[in-house]
């Protein structure tokens, strides 16, 4: 149970048998096989866990990642079957703010957390007060603007590049900063060419927007 490949591979199976059992059916029911990627706290968190609750909106099914009722995002807004989605917003306070330890989890505001995750995902923008440096800007100009508690991505960028699939996402392996793909690749250095140097690769394709912010050790070329 301590291995999550072979952990999801035995529930996969259990559920086939027990839907083709009770609809009277036979082969298989997954389109794809179970992946895994391992993925940097902070911006990568944050990234890849907005791509997931995007993932109803980039198929048509909502316009509002929030009205999916099956998705952490929709049940820390909708307050999940009992009414308090806490485990949800714990989840994206970690993904958003990283804070490193549960007394940091419960200090943070879940308000706040909210308003920055919709806007990463290109949601919602909070307005501006007539006193913050930011009012009179659009919000393309906003979301561009560097800040010192937000050197990285451009959002607006990143919100664009989000209604997209990017392969990365699902097949990259690692995903985060430079040195910590180059970390990762370090640790598992036998399962590569000896010719290759180091772990990171620029992300290109529907990922190109994260180009030199996020890294994959996979150096993907088809389909991203």
């Amino acid at each position: 149970m301590h291995d999550l490949s072979w952990f999801m591979k035995s529930l996969l199976e259990r559920f086939t048998k027990w839907f083709n059992g009770k609809h009277s059916r036979s082969g298989t029911l997954w389109e794809d096989r179970f992946k895994s990627v391992i993925v940097e706290s902070g911006m990568a968190a944050r990234t890849i866990a907005a791509y997931i609750d995007l993932n109803p909106v980039r198929a048509g099914m909502v316009s509002d990642p929030a009205d999916y009722r099956w998705s952490g995002y929709g049940e820390a807004i909708g307050g999940g079957m009992k009414g308090n989605g806490k485990k949800s917003r714990m989840g994206l306070i970690l993904a958003v703010k990283n804070p490193v330890s549960r007394d940091q989890i419960a200090l943070e505001s879940w308000k706040d957390v909210s308003r920055i995750y919709r806007r990463t995902m290109g949601l919602a923008l909070e307005k501006s007060s007539k006193s913050d440096a930011t009012a009179g800007m659009n919000e393309a100009e906003y979301l561009e603007r560097a800040t010192e508690d937000r050197p990285h991505l451009p959002e607006f960028t990143l919100a664009k590049m989000l209604r997209c699939r990017v392969r990365y996402f699902t097949d990259g392996a690692v995903i985060g900063s430079k040195e910590f793909v180059n970390e990762a690749f370090a640790g598992a250095r036998e399962r590569f060419s000896a010719k290759r140097r180091d772990g990171a690769r620029r992300m290109r394709g529907s990922g190109a927007a994260a180009k030199e912010v996020l890294w994959s050790v996979r150096d993907l070329r088809v389909g991203v």
